[in-house]
């Protein structure tokens, strides 16, 4: 039986995929895990379920601790599939079972289920629940990252559910922090905060801001934070919360990624004299080639770095597919703070540097012009240029980087 107490009487009931590599397009290379949580008092309650097809897992995982049919409340913190297509599972089990869940959440999940047989209250920010020596609040976060999501606070034990923020997709036999670390590395954790922050939650920043803020205005204190996925934060909750923080004000490395794509090798030719320009500026950089990375990754490291170099050989007078895709996908994320530039190849017509130039104004993105471009093959001349291109890019990525200290 997998089940594990986090503080007495509140138990983490979930599952964890191992095998798991591709969550709705984000890459998952070490899994994730799909948390909920019960809580044994007067009124026995289940924080959220999981995905249906671990229904019956997180059902044993119940039935370890109580018979699932005592289950009084279930609270819906958030109506994405991995969190909620196990709940007529669960109701079957306890159909007299009331369900707390957001307005707009309940909404949502008449699209999944036949509500008309079970007793649902809608609950807002501020509301509680008494469910014997525990009282819960609920406070509503909408667009952190669905319209429909809510987290819920423990007062007595000062806990936090978190729903997804503050998660991280990865599995992992360790449940908390102080776990993992002891076993794995704080780096290996911070990197997969910053994955899954910058995937999922980056168009998010001024929400999750604007949420943090109020609870530290509600006077919240907080000895765990428990999200849907990954580690649950016991050792440090407040490492998290400075993380969040961070990154929604725009944190980033003073580095520089240079992504990139190529037809005929012209234009990885030219990351080299770039990537020498950058370092002998006193500015790091990694290269990423598209088509041999995850899309997650490459989105991840953009994130990290102040600075991010394009490189894309024109194709019909357009910018090479996968860095039309990756710039796509940026788009959403509407990121912030990151200054960028451009470079290429073309043969008997340019375009792709300034389409990509184009793209990259329409994020509102600060952008270091013009770019470089070789016609064919870089010339000894086109490396010389590229190298200073990457040279003055550095100077420009120190200087923007000093607006954020």
């Amino acid at each position: 039986m997998n089940t594990v107490q986090i503080k007495p009487d509140i138990y983490w009931v979930g599952v964890i995929d191992w095998a798991i590599r591709d969550f709705h397009g984000y890459v998952t290379p070490n899994g994730t895990t799909y948390n909920n949580y019960l809580i044994v008092d007067e009124h026995i309650t289940l924080l959220d379920t999981v995905r249906h097809d671990f229904a019956e897992t997180t059902i044993n995982n119940i039935r370890h601790i109580v018979d699932p049919s005592r289950i009084k409340n279930i609270i819906i913190n958030h109506i994405e599939n991995d969190h909620v297509t196990s709940l007529d599972k669960i109701m079957a089990l306890a159909p007299k079972a009331t369900i707390y869940i957001t307005e707009k959440g309940k909404k949502g999940l008449s699209r999944f289920f036949d509500l008309s047989a079970w007793n649902i209250k809608i609950v807002k920010t501020g509301d509680t629940l008494n469910i014997g020596k525990r009282n819960l609040l609920f406070l509503e976060t909408p667009m952190l990252h669905w319209p429909d999501s809510m987290m819920t606070y423990i007062k007595e034990d000062k806990v936090l559910i978190s729903q997804d923020g503050f998660g991280q997709h990865y599995a992992s036999a360790s449940r908390f922090d102080d776990e993992f670390i002891e076993c794995s590395s704080i780096q290996e954790l911070d990197d997969a905060v910053v994955d899954y922050y910058a995937n999922i939650l980056m168009p998010f920043g001024n929400l999750i801001k604007s949420k943090i803020g109020e609870i530290q205005k509600l006077g919240l204190e907080i000895d765990v934070i428990a999200p849907d996925h990954g580690i649950i934060w016991r050792k440090d909750p407040g490492k998290i919360l400075k993380m969040y923080m961070d990154m929604a004000n725009g944190a980033a490395d003073l580095r520089v990624s240079i992504i990139y794509d190529t037809m005929w090798q012209s234009t990885e030719m030219m990351t080299l004299p770039i990537m020498q320009g950058l370092k002998d500026e006193g500015v790091d950089c990694r290269v990423i080639k598209l088509r041999a990375t995850p899309m997650s990754f490459a989105i991840k490291e953009f994130w990290r770095s102040r600075g991010t170099l394009i490189g894309t050989p024109t194709l019909n007078n357009k910018m090479y597919p996968t860095i039309a895709e990756f710039l796509h996908h940026l788009t959403g994320l509407r990121p912030k703070g990151r200054i960028t530039g451009v470079f290429g190849s073309y043969g008997w017509g340019g375009g792709a540097v300034k389409e990509a130039y184009d793209s990259l104004k329409a994020m509102k993105l600060e952008t270091f012009e013009p770019g470089v471009e070789a016609l064919y093959r870089p010339s000894p001349d086109d490396e010389k240029k590229c190298y200073e291109f990457g040279r003055e890019f550095a100077k420009k990525v120190k200087e923007y980087h000093n607006q954020f200290k």
